[in-house]
């Protein structure tokens, strides 16, 4: 497969393209992008109900909290190594049979699985077998984790307007923004109005539960989905003529530079938006609402920066949006964490410094979606940016909340996320670098 360092896309209007899009652009910006709101509300519930998920399948005789916690973040990062298996499966799938059906089957999959987690009995009902069957489940969520990014974000990218794809990709991107909120608005809605022997008996349960109605209405919409005019043309294309496939070495190394550009992104994204209430309460003594709130402010910024920054990609491009993103998260996730470790900082600076980590990790995520979709031609899409952004977020977040954890608990230093965060930004700036200034403006290939 050519890359883009080798033969460029040209520069031009997509064949068939108008201001407006294709028809069925907008629907397909719903379809595409409501799954993955899903999937993130669940693992962001996974997150703020770490301490209680540990309590309830993870505390062995004997055990201490911190010793559950960090097995209920193993459980946690086992998960998001199925991605890419679930990426290189339904990639392959939806690359030779199209989106759409596709990625009805990854939202039954991961409805299916969500579902039953809220209806698992707990170690004390069922014994040794009640965190296995909690992995397994999270497996099944992690295989159709890895199928949903990058059929949904072919979709977007490849309906999308002329030079608007920065903007229909954000979508991608805000939606793991208002996943992550509506988790984090749930449990402290189920934190407020019970107490927290109701909390840690039932109703942390609650959340998993509401995934049935949600995964039932992005079905629906799936089903009404149009398959996309870029597959439709391709598939038509490797019908009529002898196409050679692209080089698997190619293919390899687009996905390594790929899953290199975002892992500033996946690490920092994490840390801040869903390893952080945990931390607060195991680390600086804050309890469970302070957490909640703390997160919710993060996510916000999260959420306030994604479109804009989507947007101006597809001004300046993705190369100096996200790059801008990865040095603010490595300048200033020490003084913002330092902040938070203050117990003398007001509660205003406190909550202003979370709502900036999020703002600053949104600059690389709102053009995240549509620098992936660019890299890959119609071909291998589906396959090639999943993979990139599954193995990325299976090192880099899938494994975050086990590395911190363990970290602090080992030597004692709080300033370890910062560390993290840090230093996979400032990895991924080289990588992203090598982006071009005017990939924004080029033609998707076929």
């Amino acid at each position: 497969m050519p890359d883009e360092t080798t033969r460029p896309a040209p520069i031009r209007k997509p064949s068939g393209d108008s201001p407006a899009g294709p028809p069925g652009s907008r629907r397909a910006l719903v379809a595409g992008s409501v799954g993955n709101l899903i999937e993130w509300y669940e693992f962001g519930v996974y997150g703020y109900f770490a301490t209680i998920i540990a309590a309830t399948f993870f505390t062995p005789d004997g055990g201490g909290d911190a010793e559950a916690l960090i097995k209920t973040y193993a459980s946690f990062a086992l998960a998001f190594f199925f991605r890419p298996i679930g990426a290189a499966l339904f990639g392959r799938v939806g690359d030779r049979i199209g989106r759409r059906p596709t990625l009805i089957l990854v939202i039954l999959l991961m409805t299916a699985a969500t579902t039953l987690i809220g209806l698992l009995p707990s170690y004390a009902t069922l014994g040794a077998a009640a965190p296995w069957l909690l992995t397994l489940l999270r497996a099944v969520q992690g295989l159709s984790a890895g199928g949903e990014f990058g059929g949904a974000v072919s979709i977007m990218a490849e309906f999308a307007p002329a030079g608007r794809r920065g903007l229909y990709g954000a979508w991608q991107s805000f939606t793991v923004a208002l996943g992550l909120l509506t988790g984090a608005g749930t449990a402290a809605l189920l934190a407020t109005v019970l107490s927290e022997e109701q909390l840690s008996a039932w109703g942390w349960r609650v959340p998993f539960l509401l995934t049935l109605p949600m995964g039932l209405a992005a079905l629906w919409l799936r089903l009404r989905l149009a398959e996309t005019p870029a597959f439709r043309e391709a598939d038509r294309a490797s019908d009529a003529a002898d196409t050679p496939p692209p080089r698997t070495a190619d293919l390899v190394k687009a996905v390594v530079l790929g899953a290199g550009r975002i892992m500033g992104w996946a690490a920092a994204g994490y840390t801040f938006l869903v390893v952080l209430p945990s931390y607060l309460q195991s680390t600086l003594n804050a309890t469970f609402q302070q957490a909640l709130v703390a997160t919710a402010l993060a996510n916000l910024g999260f959420a306030a920066s994604i479109l804009p920054a989507g947007l101006l990609s597809d001004r300046l491009g993705r190369r100096a949006v996200m790059t801008s993103g990865a040095v603010l998260v490595a300048v200033l996730a020490f003084p913002l964490l330092n902040l938070l470790q203050d117990p003398g900082a007001s509660t205003l600076a406190k909550g202003l410094s979370v709502f900036a980590a999020g703002a600053a990790v949104g600059l690389m995520a709102g053009p995240g979606p549509a620098m992936l979709a660019e890299m890959f031609p119609t071909r291998v899409r589906y396959t090639g940016l999943g993979l990139a952004y599954a193995l990325s977020n299976a090192v880099f977040s899938g494994c975050a909340g086990l590395i911190i954890t363990e970290l602090v608990e080992d030597t004692g230093n709080v300033d370890i996320p910062a560390y993290y965060a840090v230093v996979t930004c400032a990895l991924s700036v080289p990588a992203l670098l090598t982006l071009r200034g005017d990939d924004h403006r080029r033609a998707l290939r076929n």
